[in-house]
């Protein structure tokens, strides 16, 4: 392997998949985990050593003298090898992590030291000189957090609260039979980005902390499918129309003394969010079974008072933005839909454009809000704004995708760009960068962006490298659900379309209604009806995108989807045979009342007061003897504890019970996401192979348009 090689992650034997897979679709080696001194002149951040290396090291970098310096290597602790603690992987699982090593680290306030768990061991490592140490406590340890002034450490084993000083001398805060404390249930770290179940105060005196009782949730097994020997993994699933967890709120002292948080949990089930406003004044924010509303409380420890500070409401569902609150001094700082778009509110009142759309709030300080937020005219980019008292200013220019951390006046920020073949990594203000070792992707997508039919639906399509005049088939790849785009302006992202666009297809990528980042109602398009307008607008952008470039053959399409894209690829075959021809659907949602509380309902309702859009948007009711057959392959991780596999073992027992051929790809010890290196590459190489054995030319390919009435047999 040559030098070069070995800066691009690339050799001479290597192929897209294969080095798609080896480094985790490039995301190895990428700057990750970003925490920052208060005054921006020190952050701490998570890299693995090479693009192929799964193991992350922890890096500190010096804004002053534009330095980093590595200052753990897990490969040199005395950490025991053994397996993750199940809370751990769980939580990986939420965060989709694949990387090993150091996947998480907690802060003190000014990131002086550090405290990570590695394999159930608790660590603390000193910023300043370097030195990591082991301590001894009761493990295995789950989620480390150091308290603010960095004196203690608090933690989670068995489901009950610990706290340690920095030299192992551990007390047992919280602990309680079959309940869990400082744990977050399966809905918050799912679906509410709240992955954990307890927060210091500023002054590292006390926690505010989360009791989670599990017992009314229903018990379902994850079988270890290719051991029948092995017992099956029990989990705590909360179901649409079934039962969620109990979730209460009390504030811990470190003697252990609680003080209960009450509020109407009768009303309002879900704890969405906990911070501190000072030492004594906590604020919580909780949303009702339905998710109309969204509501901001204030806590005072001193007198045991609960008060309303602001609450959200939408006729249909409030939205909620992942830590996308706080305070800057005394006014409360929030997010909220005002006039049709997603706005920043100060004190209730909105202070961001009707020109854009905020998608998050990446700090809160004394004097200024950093945020990240799109144009509407733009949704397939996405910038950093800094808002202060006297307006608002763009912080990042070139069109791409831009994500950032921020303190005080320092910004980092990673840019994707479709001009760039890997990510970058700037800090602000001037332009010192922070190193990637991410491999470049072997392939170049050739994309072509593109506004489709009267919608303008945000597009991507990507043709063969390859110059060439004969009709291509054409694959649709999209996600085309809420809270995720593809049709983005991002080199990185369309990576593995244009492998298969190179394999001979037209691929276009379609974010239609519901995607995030067009405002109000077209988020809402989706409420009781998961299907119809989504499919409807991948049909549409395909229609408009064969005006544009006639090369793409109507006779020949094929669509392939993971998890809602997955759900997407399956509908498109049942409910649209005459357009679409072939379909892969991976880990896909086949029946709605499967699916957890929290994502479902906020879409479909409730099952139990109205069936009927569960009943029209499940697939199981799609299987009938009369659907001209179109070949499907579904793909599952038997270990998939999100969306799990009866899924598709049901709509294939529901497709047979109708006489419709299709392929089941079982993946044993595989879950939502697919880090295993040789399955992640054989599973791109086997549906290349599917489509190309589906969409082999026909006599006569112009036959059948985008735009006729579904056949009545196959042909």
């Amino acid at each position: 392997m040559t030098d070069h090689d070995r800066a691009s992650g690339s050799a001479a034997h290597d192929t897209f998949p294969r080095q798609y897979a080896r480094t985790q679709r490039g995301s190895l080696g990428e700057p990750k985990g970003w925490r920052l001194s208060p005054d921006g002149r020190r952050v701490a951040f998570l890299r693995s050593p090479r693009h192929d290396d799964p193991v992350q090291n922890l890096w500190l970098y010096e804004t002053e003298t534009n330095r980093e310096r590595l200052i753990v290597d897990p490969r040199t602790l005395a950490a025991n090898v053994g397996h993750l603690p199940p809370e751990e992987a769980m939580r990986r699982e939420r965060l989709r992590e694949g990387a090993g090593g150091i996947v998480s680290i907690a802060v003190d306030r000014e990131l002086t030291k550090a405290t990570f768990a590695l394999n159930g061991e608790l660590f603390v490592a000193d910023l300043d000189s370097g030195e990591t140490r082991m301590l001894t406590v009761q493990g295995p340890v789950f989620d480390p957090k150091l308290d603010p002034t960095g004196r203690h450490i608090a933690y989670v084993h068995s489901g009950a609260l610990w706290v340690s000083d920095l030299f192992g001398s551990a007390t047992k805060l919280a602990e309680e039979p079959g309940v869990t404390w400082g744990l977050a249930e399966f809905v918050a770290a799912e679906e509410m980005s709240r992955t954990s179940g307890f927060w210091w105060s500023p002054g590292g005196e006390r926690l505010a902390v989360a009791r989670v009782d599990n017992e009314p949730v229903a018990q379902w097994w994850i079988p270890e499918s290719s051991n029948p020997a092995a017992l099956p993994r029990d989990v705590r699933y909360p179901a649409a129309g079934t039962p969620n967890a109990i979730v209460q709120l009390a504030v811990v002292e470190l003697d252990g003394h609680r003080q209960p948080v009450e509020w109407d949990r009768e009303q309002f089930e879900y704890l969405v969010d906990v911070g501190w406003k000072t030492d004594h004044e906590l604020t919580f924010v909780v949303q009702p079974r339905d998710q109309r509303r969204l509501q901001y409380l204030g806590f005072d420890r001193s007198d045991g008072t609960c008060t309303e500070l602001f609450t959200d409401a939408d006729d249909r569902w409030v939205e909620i933005v992942a830590h996308g609150w706080g305070w800057m001094n005394d006014q409360l700082v929030c997010c909220a839909d005002r006039d049709g778009v997603r706005r920043l509110l100060v004190n209730g009142q909105p202070v961001t454009p009707t020109a854009l759309q905020v998608r998050s709030v990446v700090d809160i300080g004394a004097e200024a809000v950093v945020l990240g937020a799109n144009w509407l005219q733009e949704p397939s980019e996405l910038h950093v704004f800094r808002w202060t008292r006297d307006g608002l200013t763009q912080l990042t220019e070139r069109p791409g995708t831009h994500t950032s951390v921020a303190a005080g006046s320092t910004v980092v920020v990673r840019s994707s760009t479709l001009d760039q073949p890997t990510a970058s990594f700037e800090v602000l203000p001037g332009h010192a960068t922070i190193g990637s070792v991410a491999a470049t992707p072997i392939i170049e997508p050739n994309v072509r962006m593109l506004r489709l039919g009267k919608r303008e639906l945000q597009a991507a399509l990507l043709l063969p490298r390859e110059p060439s005049t004969e009709p291509l088939p054409v694959l649709m790849d999209p996600y085309g659900g809420p809270h995720a785009l593809r049709a983005i302006a991002s080199s990185l992202a369309h990576c593995s379309s244009q492998w298969f666009a190179d394999q001979g297809f037209a691929v276009l990528v379609v974010d239609g209604r519901g995607t995030p980042g067009r405002g109000h109602d077209w988020e809402r398009t989706v409420y009781h009806d998961l299907a119809t307008v989504v499919l409807e607008d991948q049909v549409d952008a395909l229609r408009a995108a064969a005006e544009i470039e006639p090369r793409l053959d109507l006779g020949r399409v094929g669509i392939r989807g993971w998890s809602f894209g997955g759900y997407l690829a399956a509908l498109a075959v049942l409910r649209r045979p005459d357009v679409f021809h072939a379909a892969i659907a991976g880990a896909p949602v086949t029946e709605w009342r499967l699916y957890d509380t929290h994502y479902t309902e906020r879409y479909l309702g409730d099952p139990n007061q109205d069936p009927g859009p569960y009943e029209r948007t499940s697939l199981l009711a799609m299987a009938n003897p009369e659907l001209p057959p179109r070949p499907l392959m579904l793909i599952h991780g038997l270990a998939d504890d999100n969306v799990v596999g009866a899924h598709t073992l049901q709509l294939s027992s529901a497709l047979l019970a109708a006489g419709y051929p299709h392929h089941v790809l079982p993946l044993s010890g595989v879950t939502h996401m697919t880090p295993q290196e040789v399955v992640a590459e054989n599973l791109l190489l086997l549906q290349l192979q599917f489509l190309q054995d589906s969409l082999r030319p026909r006599p006569d390919p112009g036959r059948i348009s985008a735009s006729s009435s579904p056949p009545a047999s196959d042909s």
